[in-house]
């Protein structure tokens, strides 16, 4: 192993199912595929690791509110999954993410990175707030197998993610059931768990080509999304989307909001594997991208991203560079 490396990475995730669960796992598998220890801790019991966090010898990559503990941490790199948004966060909430970047600006030795470049530019735009490297979030093992079978019959248009006010679902609905009923045989699968459940429930009215699948584990969404034609998303300020990549690999058309960092995974596919709508939302803006994505072929195999060892890679280089400036500061 190389003698820079860290002898261990201490990993926090979040308390949400989702993107930045599914960030640590990755990145911790990605670590020790080099070899390199590799645990996550839960945000909340970060301090109590305050030998580990001031050891020099392993790599803290802090996200959510661990982000605070930078302050009391040596080798550190705070993560910023994303902008803060006060619409569905709260005004409390949005000051507590933005008052965690700036802190970790403040700090000798702690590190800002941004899981994109839209993150990085509007972070530093709307708060002054300076992100010192971009690292584009990796996809799981599991979503780069290659199937044992070919795909079976697409008819699927698929959303996965947390079912909140924030993933704008309840805004893209009258657009599918308006492409549902031009397509006899096609179904919306709809995979997540979240408030506004029983909302989304009552927009659909019982419509039995509208289906709920809950929360399934990745073998189960990796399954779905093979039967997918279009992976569809609201979010118009989504950091990145890991569900975007994981979707694209198992050869899913993605229609997404004309804004936010999914816009990044794969600028040459726009138009022709990748379907932006109007951030206005307007229905038959939807429908339009929605129809384009179901008559394009699907996304060829490979799909090119970032594995997680490659992942890990990059933090590490990013790791020995952050070092060498402060040695030469």
């Amino acid at each position: 192993m190389n003698s820079a490396y860290p002898s261990k990475v201490l990993i926090t995730g979040g308390r949400e199912i989702g993107g930045i669960g599914s960030f640590a796992e990755g990145l911790r598998s990605g670590f020790s595929s080099l070899g390199i220890p590799a645990e996550i801790v839960p945000p909340s019991g970060i301090l109590t690791r305050s030998r580990q966090l001031r050891d020099p010898a392993i790599l803290k990559i802090l996200s959510t509110t661990a982000v605070f503990a930078a302050p009391f941490a040596r080798r550190v790199i705070c993560m910023a999954h994303g902008v803060p948004r006060a619409d569905y966060q709260g005004w409390a909430r949005m000051i507590s993410i933005i008052g965690s970047y700036k802190l970790t600006n403040l700090c000798r030795g702690a590190h800002l990175v941004s899981v994109s470049h839209y993150t990085k530019a509007t972070l530093q735009a709307i708060f002054n707030v300076r992100t010192d490297a971009v690292v584009h979030n990796p996809v799981k093992p599991l979503y780069l197998e290659s199937a044992s079978s070919p795909p079976s019959d697409r008819r699927y248009l698929t959303y996965v993610g947390r079912l909140i006010r924030a993933k704008n679902l309840h805004r893209i609905l009258p657009a599918v059931r308006e492409v549902l009923d031009e397509n006899p045989g096609l179904r919306m699968c709809i995979v997540g768990e979240g408030e506004q459940r029983s909302e989304l429930e009552a927009i659909v009215e019982g419509d039995v080509r509208f289906e709920f699948k809950g929360a399934p584990d990745d073998l189960h969404v990796r399954a779905w999304l093979r039967r997918s034609k279009v992976f569809v998303s609201g979010n118009e300020v989504e950091g990145f989307g890991i569900v975007f990549l994981e979707a694209m690999t198992q050869g899913c058309n993605v229609v997404m909001p004309a804004s936010g960092g999914g816009l990044e995974i794969a600028p040459e596919l726009i138009g022709r594997n990748i379907f932006p709508f109007s951030a206005s939302f307007a229905r038959e803006d939807v429908a339009r991208a929605l129809r384009a994505a179901l008559r394009a072929e699907p996304v060829s195999a490979p799909f090119a991203c970032s594995s997680v060892r490659e992942t890990a890679l990059a933090f590490l280089a990013a790791d020995a560079r952050f070092m060498n400036e402060e040695v030469s500061a």
